[in-house]
């Protein structure tokens, strides 16, 4: 049995995206006029071109870099509330007009309405919060100084600069925008790599911000291949000043490791969220019916294209041939298809890229000796890029599919004997992003929930729970990456702490005329006071 088959939409661009409206969004691209190299992307339902979209060269991202840093000394001196303002006016106008850019995620990254619907979820979430709470995570914070009552201190939170933005395709709207907002909002200005997949939905967004009232050249565009805009936004050290001053990236860890060096070399900070490996695990306790749903919710949204997805599911015995049964059954309930209205649970893959992957782990496990419970097919019939929805069974070490991400529909159904057999699973492998526990028991559950080592672990939840919670930090441990993105973190990675210390009625140091020998005994004395008086 596999997942129910949608109807099939005509997959032809969405009517209102007209040549008109694409040279109004091409504009936001930054390069030099005179240039004409472009980029096509090809759409994932039914593999036709996009629309061509002009390529910034090295050159152009080191100008857009510098147009922004002059922007960003004006924009940093705007009242808090102006900037605010910017962001909550884009916040109505996303909401009001998300068909748009509902049907531009769809049709370029080839993902279910529901799952593009998504985004707009999370990026008006993010642009209220910042919009009204983010400057509490900037307020200055005073602090004893050196003498207490001459020395007055304060740490205070200064925009870096411009910051580097590379986002990936599997979320054109969330993954770019939600980090654009915080970095806007404290002070910086920022250069955006889009995804050469996935372009016209950051450049409509572009756009609408520019409605919003967000001044032309604070946030620019950029879009080419990593090795020459991605290179060029981190700088070089034989051109010191031309690059960002941090650079946030999602992506993958290979691709990861490679950012991290860069912006090492160039000695500036760098966030990066990369791939996972996220395990599932359901305790003897758990409620199976709804422990499947929420695996399923978790495993199959974005077509398994998310980098919190579940992909490993681990199942005490005492349910475990229960779970599965739920688990397939609710997997074969899906419905699976293209199209541009809410029809379809599960869409399409974004690339041949990705179907070769997701069809590569599968026939390698079952050549491996695995079990294929449901799926385990392509289905061209629906699609081009169409996967069925996967469960696997004996699954071992071997199989590439057990501990490399597959990024796509597919889980693996691992069985254990007890609690602690189930975390040792959970933390096999080098990544370390998202974890689900599953129990009637909250407290246990959330007992266990720190013994497993990633980023965010959900209880009775997949992943939605914390990723949704975005006054928490969200981010990896291990292979799955560095710092966090959302919660304070998610915005004053975008400052340096700065002190400023005020020296009152006498400098620090020995008075004019006095010897040394005294000032340090009257020192003594003092630290032997400050520790009776348990000062400090």
């Amino acid at each position: 049995m596999t997942a129910v088959a949608a109807a099939t939409a005509i997959a032809t661009r969405p009517g209102w995206v007209t040549d008109e409206r694409i040279a109004e969004w091409n504009r936001w691209v930054f390069r030099d006029p005179a240039a004409s190299a472009t980029s096509t992307a090809v759409a994932p339902y039914d593999g036709r071109p996009t629309a061509a979209v002009p390529v910034s060269s090295a050159g152009d991202v080191v100008d857009a870099i510098a147009s922004a840093r002059r922007a960003q000394t004006r924009w940093a001196l705007l009242p808090w509330r102006t900037r605010a303002g910017i962001v909550l006016r884009f916040h109505d106008l996303l909401v009001e007009r998300q068909d748009e850019v509902i049907d531009l995620i769809q049709w370029e990254m080839g993902k279910a309405r529901f799952s593009a619907w998504q985004e707009i979820l999370q990026v008006a979430t993010i642009a209220r919060h910042y919009a009204r709470h983010g400057h509490r995570y900037l307020v200055d914070h005073q602090v004893r100084g050196a003498i207490p009552g001459l020395t007055k201190v304060r740490e205070v939170r200064v925009p870096k600069g411009v910051i580097g933005m590379i986002s990936p395709w599997n979320y054109p709207l969330y993954l770019a925008v939600g980090d654009v907002l915080p970095a806007l909002l404290a002070g910086n200005g920022v250069v955006s790599k889009a995804d050469s997949q996935t372009p016209l939905t950051l450049l409509w967004t572009r756009a609408l911000l520019a409605e919003a009232g967000l001044p032309r050249d604070i946030w620019h565009v950029v879009v080419g291949p990593g090795s020459v805009v991605g290179d060029a936004l981190i700088g070089s050290p034989d051109a010191p000043g031309a690059g960002v001053d941090h650079i946030c990236f999602t992506g993958s860890t290979a691709t990861g490791r490679h950012v991290g060096r860069r912006a090492g070399e160039m000695l500036i900070a760098a966030s990066l969220e990369l791939g996972g490996k996220n395990p599932l695990v359901v305790l003897a306790d758990a409620d199976v019916e709804k422990a499947a749903a929420g695996c399923v919710a978790a495993a199959f949204a974005n077509t398994g294209q998310m980098c919190i997805h579940i992909e490993r599911v681990i199942v005490h015995e005492d349910v475990y041939d229960e779970f599965r049964a739920a688990l397939v059954a609710a997997t074969e309930a899906l419905t699976l298809g293209q199209t541009f209205d809410y029809g379809a649970d599960v869409g399409s893959l974004a690339s041949p890229a990705q179907l070769e992957a997701v069809t590569s782990h599968v026939a390698s496990a079952v050549a491996a000796g695995a079990t294929v419970l449901t799926g385990g097919r392509a289905r061209p019939d629906l699609g081009p890029l169409v996967h069925e929805p996967t469960v696997l069974e004996g699954v071992t070490p071997d199989m590439p599919v057990c501990l490399e991400e597959t990024f796509g529909p597919v889980i693996s159904l691992y069985r254990v004997a007890t609690d602690l057999d189930a975390i040792q699973k959970a933390n096999e492998g080098r990544y370390g992003l998202s974890a689900s526990i599953w129990s009637r028991n909250t407290a246990h559950a959330e007992a266990l929930a720190g013994r497993i080592r990633a980023g965010s672990v959900n209880v009775n939840d997949g992943a939605a729970a914390a990723a949704g919670s975005i006054e928490a930090g969200m981010g990896g441990m291990g292979d799955s990456g560095l710092g966090r993105r959302h919660g304070a973190e998610g915005m004053r990675k975008y400052t340096e702490s700065q002190t400023v210390a005020t020296q009152r009625l006498v400098p620090l140091g020995p008075p004019a005329g006095m010897a040394l020998e005294r000032f340090v005994g009257l020192g003594n004395a003092q630290l032997r006071l400050l520790r009776r008086l348990r000062v400090r």
